[in-house]
């Protein structure tokens, strides 16, 4: 838990041009917004320094892809060293030749990096081609201590995951910050855009209930088209964020930049987790096949 009893977040939602500077640029003018408006915690979306790549698999992209530390934490944590604030910093990682991760860094308000986390779950579904550019992340799913306390962060497609989210509960954050890029083929969007999207909306307020933790989603906007054989996507934007309760603080449109900004309270959370104590009934003696991919029945099983 925070020292704190209440600090506030500050959600970037923003379109992405093709140029890594350009984004960059427009990046640290929003969180420099952000931070006068008093957020002490930023968050930016996915991938944000370039448009979505993974419409298409082409091996040239990856020279979009930096180092941790590099050029986008060198820059961002100036900026959280100067205006006092944490950052969350999703980043295109070069590990290492032919080693890449879809990966969110989170600056601390000294400019330091506190925490690493690498995108777990990696979709692989039309113009979502993101087993071609990045590997499964290793370091688990974690919380870490920042100046506004322990706070966590997951990718996108982790968002559709409840473990995820459970075991960076379990580790004392008061937020879950997804960093995102998701949107609506224009092929399906008339008939199932407005159901994905209340999907989309509804399981990350799941993760806000049943963890009793703050839940924000941080989208991009603006129509991508990365080639010319491609549709493209429509990002729907929509950032939120919603309270251990699930209740919405604030939410974005679904197709303007925006700023949100939103009180944490960890008294909030305290009388949340009070009445609704999900952790302390957990049975955790009986969940062993969690961790097993399905539990088939065997039909060749002596029947007693």
């Amino acid at each position: 838990m925070s020292c704190k009893e209440k600090y506030v977040a500050g959600l970037v939602q923003m379109s992405c041009s093709p140029s890594p500077n350009e984004n960059l640029q427009k990046a640290t003018a929003r969180v420099e917004e952000a931070a006068q408006r008093g957020a002490e915690i930023i968050c930016l979306p996915e991938l944000f320094r370039s448009r979505y790549f993974c419409q298409r698999e082409d091996a040239s992209l990856l020279d979009l892809a930096e180092p941790v530390p590099g050029p986008t934490t060198e820059t961002l944590g100036k900026i959280a060293k100067a205006r006092n604030v944490v950052i969350v910093a999703p980043v295109f990682e070069r590990r290492a030749a032919g080693v890449y991760h879809n990966s969110a860094v989170v600056m601390d308000a000294n400019g330091e990096i506190a925490g690493l986390y690498r995108k777990m779950h990696i979709p692989d579904d039309p113009a979502y081609y993101e087993k071609f550019y990045f590997t499964p992340g290793d370091l688990g799913f974690r919380a870490f201590s920042t100046q506004v306390g322990r706070v966590a962060t997951l990718i996108c497609w982790d968002q559709w995951y409840p473990e995820g989210a459970r075991l960076a509960a379990m580790q004392g954050a008061s937020i879950l910050f997804y960093p995102t890029a998701i949107g609506w083929h224009p092929a399906e969007k008339e008939r199932h855009g407005t159901a994905q999207h209340d999907a989309w909306r509804t399981v990350q307020r799941g993760h806000a209930i049943a963890n009793g933790v703050y839940v924000a989603a941080v989208n991009r906007v603006g129509f991508e088209k990365t080639s010319d054989s491609g549709a493209g996507l429509e990002f729907w934007g929509s950032t939120f964020i919603c309270d251990p309760f699930g209740i919405v603080l604030a939410e974005a449109s679904t197709d303007r930049e925006e700023t949100l900004i939103a009180e944490i309270k960890l008294t909030r959370l305290e009388n949340v987790r009070r009445n609704w104590p999900f952790l302390r009934d957990r049975r955790i003696d009986a969940y062993a096949g969690i961790t097993e991919r399905f539990l088939d029945e065997d039909p060749w099983r002596e029947k007693k």
